[in-house]
């Protein structure tokens, strides 16, 4: 459930016109729901009940610093993936001890920067890099706490640019070989502290049996591991739940979690949990103006300020957004593509889709964007990115200022040689 509704055929979020902000902030621009925010959260934490959990917020989905602040207030830890993210956490006030760094391709600078600050653990995704921790923290010396994030190669059932619990996937070590690094790090990566094993299958999953296949693998490399003498105090299930972004059904957090429990409830681990867009996809939308309107050869046309460097989900995995009027009161129905000012053809939100009969200066609202929106947005085509807004009841407030031409061309300069080779 989502907090943006219609009153008398106009479109607000909670208690706040849209049309309004549009009128104060200009678009496009990103509107997220702070009361949708902290209801998707509270309803994922209360899916797991008693068993001990720590809900760490997928930073990558969104990361402004007033929606991390918002779950932070919440009580969410966070799990990153670069060290610009550990940046943006620890702005935002999260406890370091809540906070898990995954990823691939951590870099020293990445690696010495989270020991120091402290973070609960590392979720290690290769031999190499659990080596490289294990150095980072002896010259540091210290010790750091490591998971390693096996691979379970289940289907996750989902696009193929992020499934990532397939051998073929780049992510996590084989589970036929994490038993031999687990061992080789007990017994000769003396900085290392091994507290925890990691599986995550990929993301917008809509049915819980490819969790429960990754478990079930996962527990019996536990129950190998004890039997090692390693104790694996916290196990990571990732995140991955999906949304309805058209006809999608995915389970209630509630069913997912226990799913979950029913897998996991003789471990004796606490459990940690990485929901992104699960919990942030339907509360943001993208507000646009219709520019023009054309025909061309029997299709039509309806031509938004905003673009494929805005919102880049469309174009990158065809995937589906609903499009919704802001002011409802349109008479006439037309098939349109939706598209932006961006010099391609793959720039669109809709293709082929029954749509109001928009006019220019018409107002529309690109649905269920709060996750991998503007976090994947771009200055492509030298477009200034976009506003971020959030509302709070009856109150809103521009949360990232519209970028500005000077802006986008700061950190660049003009070499003094181009002058002398004239």
């Amino acid at each position: 459930m989502h907090y943006f509704q219609y009153k008398d055929k106009e479109l607000f979020c909670e208690d706040v016109s849209i049309a309004e902000i549009a009128e104060k902030v200009g678009t496009p621009f990103y509107l997220y729901s702070h009361g949708t925010l902290v209801r998707h959260y509270h309803a994922f934490d209360r899916a797991f009940g008693t068993a001990p959990h720590i809900v760490c917020y997928s930073v990558k989905a969104n990361s402004n610093i007033g929606v991390l602040k918002t779950f932070i207030n919440e009580g969410s830890g966070l799990d990153i993936v670069s060290g610009g993210e550990l940046y943006r956490a620890l702005q935002a006030g999260a406890p370091p001890e809540k906070v898990v760094f995954s990823g691939v391709g951590k870099s020293n600078e990445e690696i010495e920067y989270a020991i120091k600050t402290g973070i609960l653990m590392f979720n290690v995704e290769s031999s190499q890099e659990l080596r490289r921790i294990n150095a980072a923290a002896e010259r540091l010396g210290t010790m750091a706490r490591v998971s390693i994030r096996v691979n379970p190669d289940v289907d996750p059932k989902t696009h193929p640019y992020i499934s990532t619990g397939l051998k073929k996937n780049k992510f996590g070590i084989e589970a036929d070989k994490a038993i031999g690094e687990y061992v080789y790090a007990r017994d000769n990566l003396k900085n290392l502290d091994i507290i925890g094993i990691d599986t995550h299958i990929g993301s917008q999953i809509t049915e819980t049996a490819p969790f429960s296949d990754a478990l079930k693998k996962t527990k019996g490399l536990v129950n190998k591991l004890r039997g090692e003498g390693i104790n694996i105090e916290y196990l990571d299930v990732g995140g991955g739940l999906g949304i309805t972004y058209d006809k999608e059904e995915p389970p209630y957090p509630s069913k997912y979690g226990k799913a979950i429990i029913a897998e996991t409830k003789d471990m004796d681990v606490t459990l940690i949990f990485e929901p992104g867009r699960v919990i942030v996809g339907n509360a943001g939308i993208l507000v646009s103006k219709v520019l023009y309107t054309k025909t061309a050869s029997n299709k039509n046309f309806i031509i938004v300020d905003a673009a494929m460097n805005d919102l880049a989900r469309p174009s990158l995995y065809g995937s589906y957004h609903a499009i919704w009027p802001v002011n409802k009161d349109k008479t006439g129905e037309i098939t349109a593509d939706v598209v932006g000012p961006v010099c391609e053809s793959g720039d669109f939100f809709a293709k082929d889709r029954e749509l109001p009969l928009f006019s220019s200066g018409d107002l529309i609202a690109v649905m269920s964007v709060g996750a991998y929106g503007f976090a994947m947005s771009s200055n492509y085509n030298s477009r200034c990115r976009a506003a971020e807004v959030m509302v709070l009841r009856d109150k809103w407030e521009v949360i990232r200022r519209r970028e500005s031409f000077e802006d986008i061309i700061r950190g660049e300069s003009m070499p003094d040689f181009i002058e002398e080779a004239k």
